[in-house]
């Protein structure tokens, strides 16, 4: 057998080998992991739901028999609900009736899957409250400007550092002091410098970004192999047309990997940001929808942020190869 033979055997023979390390997965492999990974949680999630003798700590009430505080709809803890039933069936009353069933906070996998279109028809639950796309397209607008400050400043500072070391060690003590500092600290500051509204809610995600942004594309830069800089600097190129002509190129697939990551690291802060001066965007909605008890609802709002991220990433990630196709780390 030849040398070609036994490599094609043997990427054949990784290729069906599920705990081979490193292999490239095929197509299909890829999309089965994939679709595993959502299907296997909500399978979990199916029997917690409907499988009554898994966990189904409480009774839902059907009918309160002679039990006077006990109300159809009703949620109480099964101990309670059987000391109730006996003390009925001493005194031969009514028998108290009802069902298995979860808390209120754990809704059912349907129910959360019809939430996903009840919550964007059923009116606010104040008359000047915002609906549910109005606030989803708040958070985004929220994110997007957050994002784009700081990546407009985050990035070119991160390459300049990466790329002298002495303006890098003039740069990066403070910087990775100051990327320990929990962002949500800041709130209380930003809501006097910027306002009540959507200023201080920006800033959050700004300072949640920034300083990590800097040190990520830093790292980057320096990966980039120190052949080309001795290359370009032999045939006498100057310092600007170094970053735009030999370090800018030589990075992007990575800095738009980066970008794709530390974009995800602002949806983090969302949350947080949004209950910064006014509350508003769907952590507005989801703490109304909390407070009154759909919880459905909340889940559905929940996952709309993740299927809203999850989708700009997997477009994100066709763009990048894309536009950079030789790079074989945006296959993944």
């Amino acid at each position: 057998m030849t040398a070609q033979a036994r490599a094609s055997q043997a990427r054949a023979s990784n290729r069906t080998d599920w705990f081979a390390v490193r292999r490239e997965l095929s197509t299909k492999s890829r999309w089965m992991l994939g679709i595993g990974s959502f299907v296997l949680p909500v399978l979990v999630w199916c029997v917690l739901s409907y499988v009554p003798f898994v966990w189904h700590p409480q009774m839902l009430i059907e009918n309160p028999g002679s039990v006077d505080y006990f109300q159809p709809g009703m949620r109480i803890d099964k101990a309670t609900f059987n000391d109730e039933l006996a003390q009925a069936r001493a005194k031969h009353a009514a028998l108290p009736t009802g069902m298995s069933a979860n808390p209120v906070y754990l809704p059912a996998p349907h129910e959360v899957l019809r939430a996903f279109y009840t919550a964007f028809t059923t009116p606010p639950a104040t008359r000047d409250g915002p609906w549910l796309h109005q606030s989803l397209w708040h958070s985004i607008q929220v994110i997007f400007w957050g994002f784009v400050i700081s990546s407009a400043i985050g990035v070119p500072l991160g390459i300049v550092c990466g790329t002298y070391s002495a303006l890098a060690r003039l740069q990066e003590p403070f910087i990775e002091f100051f990327r320990y500092l929990p962002a949500p600290a800041f709130g209380a500051l930003m809501v006097a410098v910027l306002g009540i509204y959507d200023g201080p809610k920006i800033a959050i995600i700004v300072i949640g970004t920034f300083f990590q942004q800097v040190l990520i594309v830093a790292n980057t830069t320096r990966k980039l192999d120190y052949a080309l800089f001795e290359a370009a600097m032999t045939l006498g190129t100057k310092k600007l047309k170094l970053l735009t002509h030999v370090v800018i190129p030589g990075i992007l697939p990575d800095l738009y990997r980066d970008q794709r990551i530390l974009l995800g690291w602002a949806w983090t802060y969302l949350i947080v940001a949004e209950l910064v001066g006014t509350s508003s965007g769907i952590t507005w909605y989801i703490t109304q929808q909390a407070r009154y008890e759909h919880f459905d609802n909340v889940y559905a709002a929940i996952m709309m942020i993740g299927i809203i991220g999850l989708g700009t990433d997997l477009v994100l990630a066709f763009i990048g190869r894309r536009l950079f196709p030789w790079d074989r780390t945006l296959k993944a």
